[in-house]
């Protein structure tokens, strides 16, 4: 199962369209309606420490080459890197994220 991230995320349940992918609970904080939205199949993942410090650690590689990202970004990330599975994006900060990381992404 894949992870998708907020921007994808709130442009599908707007176009009431399914969304089959995992979440990270950030993306919960960032767009709440997705709580409630009746066409989600995926689980709710919530960020675990490892998750945190590993974004941190991404962070510091991404100021060393002057490319900071948010955090909410790091975080569902690094989830995506600590569960082995791939984002599904069109968001192209992970572009960034990816290149530091290993980061496996969908761009769609």
């Amino acid at each position: 199962m894949n992870i998708i991230d907020t921007s994808l995320l709130a442009d599908r349940v707007n176009e009431g369209k399914p969304v089959d992918e995992d979440v990270s609970m950030i993306s919960i904080i960032e767009y709440p309606m997705l709580a409630e939205y009746r066409h989600f199949h995926g689980k709710v993942l919530y960020p675990e420490l490892a998750d945190l410090e590993l974004a941190r650690d991404i962070q510091k590689k991404l100021a060393a080459r002057g490319r900071m990202k948010p955090g909410a970004d790091l975080i569902i990330a690094a989830t995506c890197l600590n569960t082995g599975k791939t984002l599904v994006t069109a968001d192209r900060d992970y572009e960034e994220i990816s290149k530091v990381s290993g980061l496996k992404i969908v761009w769609e």
